[in-house]
C-alpha cells in the first residue's frame, strides 16, 4: 500500500474512531435536527461541559461539526450532513443484527 491510499484510510479512520463514543453519536444525531449551544448539549448529555467540549473538538477536528460563536455562546452545526446516510447505513445493521440475533431474517429474507 503506497502513502497515499494508506494517508487515505489513516483520514477515514480517525473520522469513524471521532464517531466510535455513543455521546458524540448522541450529538451528531442531535445536530442533525438543529443547532445547538454547549450548554444545551451539556445539559441533553447529563456531563460536565468540559467533557462535552472534548466530544465535540474530536467530532470538529474530524469536520464532522463546526461551530459558530454567538455573543458568549459557542452555537455548533452539522458540518457534514452525509454522516447521517452513514447513520442509516448503521440502523440498517442494527435491525440485521437483530433479526440474526432473534433468528428472524431467514423470515425476514423470505417476503
Amino acid at each position: 500500500m503506497n502513502r497515499e491510499i494508506r494517508d487515505r484510510y489513516e483520514t477515514r479512520a480517525r473520522i469513524m474512531k471521532a464517531l466510535g463514543h455513543p455521546t458524540r453519536l448522541f450529538i451528531v444525531d442531535e445536530l442533525s435536527r438543529r443547532d445547538r449551544c454547549v450548554c444545551e448539549l451539556t445539559e441533553m448529555v447529563g456531563a460536565d461541559t468540559s467533557t462535552v467540549s472534548k466530544h465535540l473538538s474530536l467530532l470538529r477536528d474530524a469536520g464532522i461539526v463546526d461551530y459558530e460563536k454567538r455573543g458568549t455562546q459557542m452555537h455548533y452545526h452539522l458540518a457534514a450532513p452525509c454522516v447521517l446516510d452513514f447513520f442509516s447505513c448503521l440502523e440498517n445493521l442494527v435491525q440485521t443484527n437483530i433479526l440474526r440475533q432473534t433468528g428472524d431474517l431467514q423470515d425476514f429474507r423470505q417476503r
